[in-house]
């Protein structure tokens, strides 16, 4: 399988196979030592199965990534998130078995200090380099799967950082949700209030039905979701991963979602849609986002974003003493690590609980103080 010749000219000459009747790897080099260590690897990497053709790895990561994409089974937004992060790589044509770590940690760098924009803003956000970073790793990473590069070049790059969640977070007050249902349009109001109220994302708001209404159980069916097409068109697909869920609504919610409906029966005729933008159709990202713009100004909240009244909603049930898991099922997260990644710094830590519940016996036990 492999072997060592010396050239006439003093080089040394190592010759490996790496299947059995197949094509012929050299590696020429004027010390022996270096070639017996090439073939060493090599002889390693085929007992193991880690051995790369280096034919395979010529094809460029654009020319990969073309080719695997087609073999992928994937909604229409995650490909279009998938064409956006391998479209924007400064190593495009890059062939795999060239491709570095520092190409990758330029294309990082790259995204954090480019001016984009008309205010000419400076770079990405961490959360949108990290994105980008982690759906491009994905394709680094069946690539190795396909033995066209034996290792992921992508591994140990740092990314810039992010705000604590803490500090990047946005949670409105009872004050300002209360002025923007006051400020808020009759038809606009429940869309709100699914935001608030049930810690619907936008999309989900804007695809809600009747018939996911169920007022007397006090249930709301999230089944899927408005996402942005080309144009002013609209896509309807499944909720995120994991979204897919039944939301427990309170009484007032359910009043306000009935009379809605009852509202707009005349305009929705027999369309099944909660909510109408377009064409019969349920509201595009852009009009939900007149409605809330319009909205808050009208309420005087100038900063907040539409997805805080999702947040908002969060922290009401881990203000009442909901659990994680309970959080989870409720905001349709995937697992409860997203959630406490997302939410952890609302839960009361160890020396709140341990004075609660001590001050708890204390009232128990009929202990009282001037305090």
């Amino acid at each position: 399988m492999a072997s060592i010749r010396r050239l006439p000219d003093g080089r040394y000459q190592g010759q490996f196979r790496p299947v059995p009747g197949g094509k012929q790897v050299t590696r020429t080099s004027r010390r022996k030592a270096d070639v017996q260590r090439w073939l060493n690897e090599q002889t390693a990497a085929v007992v193991t199965g880690q051995y790369v053709d280096p034919v395979a790895g010529k094809i460029t990561f654009s020319g990969f990534y073309a080719l695997w994409a087609e073999r992928q089974v994937w909604a229409s937004g995650t490909r279009r998130a998938m064409d956006l992060a391998a479209g924007a790589v400064t190593f495009a044509d890059v062939p795999l078995r060239l491709l570095r770590r520092s190409h990758v940690e330029d294309w990082v760098k790259a995204m954090q200090t480019a001016d984009r924009g008309p205010r000419r803003e400076r770079g990405l956000a961490p959360g949108t380099i990290r994105t980008r970073f982690n759906n491009v790793r994905t394709v680094l990473r069946a690539a190795v799967a396909d033995r066209r590069i034996t290792t992921d070049p992508s591994e140990g790059v740092r990314l810039p950082r992010g705000r604590r969640a803490e500090a990047a977070m946005l949670l409105p007050t009872v004050d300002q949700v209360r002025d923007l249902l006051d400020a808020a349009d009759a038809g606009f109001r429940p869309f709100v209030a699914l935001c608030a109220f049930a810690g619907l994302r936008l999309g989900e708001a804007a695809a809600v039905q009747l018939g996911d209404v169920d007022a007397g159980a006090l249930l709301l069916h999230v089944r899927r979701q408005v996402q942005r097409a080309k144009g002013a068109q609209v896509e309807i697909t499944p909720p995120k991963y994991g979204s897919e869920r039944t939301v427990f609504i309170p009484v007032g919610l359910a009043a306000m979602l009935n009379e809605h409906i009852e509202r707009t029966r005349e305009r929705r005729q027999d369309l099944p849609w909660l909510f109408l933008g377009a064409e019969d159709l349920p509201p595009h990202q852009n009009t939900v986002g007149y409605w809330w713009h319009k909205t808050r100004a009208a309420a005087g909240v100038p900063t907040m974003h539409l997805h805080d009244l999702r947040h908002f909603f969060a922290s009401g049930l881990i203000a009442a003493g909901c659990d994680v898991v309970t959080v989870q099922r409720a905001l349709g997260h995937s697992s409860p690590t997203v959630t406490l990644r997302t939410y952890a710094h609302l839960w009361p830590d160890a020396a709140d609980r341990t004075r609660t519940a001590a001050q708890g016996l204390m009232t128990n036990v009929g202990v009282v103080t001037n305090g």
